[in-house]
């Protein structure tokens, strides 16, 4: 379907394509992967015309039709509907042709092809996406220009859906999404029946849909079987093993060195000598493995506080006056980590920001202690950054009663070295942006992190860093994402936003996921089985219950497990401290002193294995 032949692309000098090639046969599903900055997106450009390649060239089969997400949102006072079915190019236009043909011949080709095609479908087809993607059939017949950006970046995706071309290529394409619609929109590329070529960060959405990954890196891509994690397991051990060759390579060259070096001037030896020395230079060197740098930062943990650090008592918020959530009965405390779940528009980014202290409560109380220190992130406030200013300059005035070295220690937690703390914040990184404002948020290493879609902008190691982080945090964490991995790997309890409130959830994102299937498929059917829904909900409340039996033993291994990883990181502090030549040439107090500390740290990790075995057996054998 595409061919892509030894593609070169520079951009202002720099190389992002070097002979890159690979190809995507007919009907597969690929996934595009590399760090944020490698070219992803170039490529797209290359392989839709946008932009034209230096060298090599880039070829699609036959006579077949490519569609991606138009890069302008729709606008105009066609409905959403229109908007989408006008996406089909051939069919809006044979269908206009249609009312005003006049030659018998040519209407009756006109009707054979709509046949083909299925026109007939056409409106249901365009209203099933629309639906998927979040809008309802009143919401469906209102104009474009009635939303907003981001919602009409989903008519967009309908509207590359509903066309059905035989490649389709889409960037990012959950970024606008809530977590409901980017589960559809799983199953709906799931079933795509032509070629998919999908950029994304989106774990589940690469494991679930694509049955191959391309890796951009150094210039070239690499085809992969299998999703992500597969992907991820073979070029590991692929790097493994090339490590391994190189250092037998240098111990061959090193060995071979040697002989020469020893009889190249005896007459006896020197043929042997000079033999090897050719051997030397036809030895094809393998590379050694240079490993991206990889992302990492560190929130800093709180004071204790006691709980509850919020209380909510029958809260009722919204805007001028007007209650988009009743009700509000919620409690959070500092262990607790929570995902909000809802679809867009419910009520989940007002909560969020009740909880910032952005808006008051318009009825009710909530109860906060006066020395609750609260960190929000939310992807607007990226916009709010003077484009001009550099990192380092934005935490100096937000800090300013401590140092230079302080601030650039902080700066330092979130990625930001000596350079990119002084590189302006205009040639930062989407990814970069949303590092700086985490760095921002947590100056004051508050109680509560709240993270309003915290992935939008980051790649695939930046969100495995945000899930060590958050799980090394001390904290509470209130998280709203469209990313079921994190969710599944950072929180233990949900909340569900919908009609008009916020109550816990009883089960876990699993359950979640198959209501939403349960609740499409009824629509669909256009019935509610009022028994099974009764079945169901007393199924989760079960489950529900009995992991609350196990609440306790669950938090104790968590905990446990907790001080090990960090014990286990001191650990390899010391080490690499103590392998250093220059700590024995140093004082004897600071040798003495590191190697007291690593001596206690080993036996605090004997002892923390042991808790944490132990707490492990008790909770499985509690479940």
């Amino acid at each position: 379907m595409l061919q892509i032949n030894d593609l070169t692309y520079r951009v202002a000098g720099r190389l992002l394509f070097d002979g890159a090639t690979v190809a995507i046969g007919k009907g597969q599903k690929v996934g595009l992967v590399g760090r944020n900055g490698t070219g992803k997106t170039t490529l797209f450009r290359l392989i839709a015309g946008d932009i034209s390649p230096d060298g090599g060239s880039i070829s699609l089969l036959g006579r077949a039709r490519m569609g991606r997400v138009a890069q302008e949102a729709p606008s105009g006072p066609q409905s959403l509907l229109e908007t989408v079915l006008a996406a089909d190019s051939e069919l809006a236009a044979l269908t206009a042709e249609a009312e005003t043909a006049t030659d018998p011949h040519r209407i009756a080709e006109i009707h054979t092809r709509l046949a083909d095609i299925d026109a007939h479908t056409a409106p249901s087809r365009a209203a099933t996406i629309l639906s998927g993607l979040g809008f309802d059939e009143d919401a469906q017949q209102r104009s474009c220009d009635s939303y907003s950006g981001g919602w009409r970046m989903r008519v967009a995706l309908a509207g590359a859906l509903f066309s059905r071309p035989d490649l389709l290529l889409l960037d990012e394409p959950t970024n606008h999404l809530d977590l409901e619609a980017s589960l559809w929109l799983e199953g709906h590329l799931a079933n795509w029946p032509g070629t998919l070529l999908v950029i994304s960060h989106d774990r589940d959405l690469l494991n679930r849909v694509v049955s191959n990954i391309i890796h951009l890196q150094g210039a070239k891509l690499t085809l992969y079987q299998g999703g992500y994690d597969r992907f991820e397991n073979t070029r590991r051990e692929n790097l493994a093993r090339q490590s391994a060759l190189h250092k037998r390579q240098l111990e061959e060259r090193r060995r071979i060195q040697i002989f020469v070096d020893r009889f190249r001037a005896k007459a006896t030896k020197a043929r042997q000598a000079q033999s090897r020395l050719k051997m030397l230079e036809r030895m094809e060197p393998i590379a050694s493995v240079m490993e991206e740098r990889t992302t990492t930062f560190a929130f800093p943990d709180p004071d204790p506080m006691p709980p509850p650090l919020v209380a909510m008592d029958n809260v009722a918020v919204g805007y001028d006056g007007v209650p988009v959530l009743r009700d509000l009965d919620l409690r959070i405390d500092m262990d607790d980590r929570i995902a909000v779940l809802g679809p867009n528009g419910n009520g989940k980014s007002t909560l969020v920001k009740l909880l910032a202290s952005r808006l008051t409560p318009l009825e009710g109380k909530v109860v906060k202690s006066s020395k609750l220190r609260v960190g929000y992130f939310a992807q607007h406030q990226a916009e709010e950054l003077n484009l001009e200013e550099t990192p380092l300059t934005v935490l100096t005035r937000r800090l300013e009663m401590t140092t230079e070295t302080k601030v650039r220690a902080h700066l330092g937690r979130f990625g930001f070295g000596a350079d990119k703390a002084e590189t302006k914040i205009g040639n930062l990184s989407g990814g970069e942006k949303a590092r700086l404002l985490f760095c921002l948020m947590s100056v004051d290493a508050p109680h509560i992190l709240l993270l309003d879609e915290p992935t939008n902008h980051l790649d695939v190691d930046a969100r495995e860093a945000l899930v060590q982080a958050l799980n090394a945090y001390d904290g509470a964490v209130i998280l709203v994402s469209h990313d079921a991995h994190i969710i599944e790997l950072v929180c233990d309890r949900l909340w569900l936003v919908e009609n008009g409130g916020c109550d816990r959830f009883d089960g876990d994102l699993a359950d979640y996921r198959q209501l939403l299937l349960d609740r499409a498929r009824d629509k669909k059917r256009g019935v509610k089985d009022a028994k099974d829904g009764v079945n169901k909900k007393a199924g989760r409340q079960a489950r529900a219950q009995a992991r609350e039996a196990v609440a306790h033993l669950r938090k104790q291994a968590k905990n446990a497990e907790t001080a090990l990883e960090k014990l286990t990181r001191r650990k390899l502090e010391l080490e690499n401290k103590l392998a250093d030549p220059a700590l024995y040439d140093g004082p004897a107090e600071k040798l003495q002193k590191l190697t007291m500390e690593m001596a206690e740290v080993t036996r605090a990790i004997e002892t923390a294995e042991k808790a944490w075995l132990q707490a492990e057996e008790e909770l499985a054998a509690a479940e």
